[in-house]
């Protein structure tokens, strides 16, 4: 499925990392960046569950509610960490530009680490989760949906410092698409400032 291109305001939806939110710094970069200089686009950053199938099912009917509407633009995707995974899923279910910071391109290696533990988002809110062997086997296949050849267009922002992900896993599975690799920083992504104004001519063609 392929969104037109007709609509009037753009709409950049970011989506933040595994029990981040969307008071994350890079968020929020984006967030006053777009303010400041391009009013006109809409943002969008939404708390992003831990728990796969929920995500999925809300970010679905996030992005078909804006279509459904019909008030908006392009689209553009921004995702950090898990929300690089998450903006890949969409980018690839409706043909949608993607720009994808220390993304998670294999989330269902890492969470097997998380089962059994009582886990709470970093930034603070009062919220609790528990991963379930199921959540894991949700992951695995949705994994199996993204597969090369990629529909969607794609920015890889990758540090080799990166404490969490192996940027390698990304380089390769963004093989062919734009890439940015970085030496040095971290998974946070040092310096992500520099990037807001070419990540809104890359998502949509904008000086």
């Amino acid at each position: 499925m392929s969104l037109s291109q007709s609509y009037t305001r753009p709409l950049l939806i970011y989506l933040h990392g595994f029990l981040s939110s969307p008071q994350s710094h890079k968020c929020q970069l984006m967030r006053e960046r777009l303010a400041a200089e391009h009013p006109h686009i809409v943002f969008c950053a939404p708390q992003v569950s831990p728990y796969p199938e929920i995500a999925r099912q809300s970010l679905l009917s996030l992005v078909e509610g804006f279509i459904a509407a019909g008030d908006c633009g392009p689209i553009g995707l921004v995702g950090s960490s898990m929300g690089g995974f998450w903006s890949s899923y969409l980018a690839e279910r409706y043909e949608l530009p993607a720009v994808l910071v220390n993304p998670a391109v294999h989330p269902a290696r890492f969470m097997p680490a998380y089962l059994g533990q009582v886990l709470k988002p970093y930034s603070g809110e009062a919220q609790e989760y528990r991963l379930t062997r199921a959540d894991v086997d949700t992951m695995r296949q949705l994994e199996t949906e993204l597969a090369r050849p990629l529909r969607g267009r794609y920015w890889l922002l990758a540090q080799r410092g990166d404490e969490t992900l192996d940027f390698r896993d990304a380089e390769e599975f963004y093989r062919g698409q734009r890439q940015t690799v970085e030496d040095d920083g971290d998974h946070s992504f040092q310096g992500f400032a520099r990037y807001c104004e070419p990540i809104v001519e890359f998502l949509f063609n904008e000086q």
